[in-house]
């Protein structure tokens, strides 16, 4: 913002603070909606609600690094080096969480072997091999 003038700056300043607090205040009351707050029984789905704040929230992120943070003003390799890192921390979140679900399935069925509930059987078409009798 350094060549702005002083009056060009405020009214960028208040024209990014009004549309961030319009997009908040949309947020607000799509989230009231989707869950059924403002109309009884009208409900949206999770999906829907999910994808709609999620992406509302990545708006308002772009503006706060673009036009608060200046990177709209900086070279492009400083820019690159710093949304890369970022991508690469949600690639990671996402990572996690699907390995996490996958933990929690396997858990549940070491859970199910250990109290007896659960029998294991073969795969069709493998040979397996029997530890007392030392054979396939």
């Amino acid at each position: 913002m350094g060549h702005h003038s002083y009056e060009d700056s405020v009214k960028l300043v208040t024209k990014t603070i009004l549309l961030l607090g319009a997009i908040t205040l949309f947020e607000v009351i799509f989230a009231l909606y989707g869950k059924g707050y403002i109309i009884e029984g009208q409900e949206l789905p999770l999906v829907v609600v999910g994808g709609v704040m999620i992406a509302l929230s990545l708006v308002k992120a772009y503006y706060v690094v673009y036009e608060f943070m200046h990177m709209k003003y900086e070279v492009p390799g400083l820019v690159k080096s710093v949304l890369l890192p970022t991508l690469l921390l949600v690639w990671a979140i996402v990572a996690f969480f699907w390995e996490g679900m996958d933990w929690k399935k396997r858990r549940s069925l070491i859970q199910d072997k250990n109290t007896g509930r659960y029998e294991a059987q073969a795969p069709q078409g493998h040979l397996m091999f029997d530890s007392e009798t030392k054979e396939l």
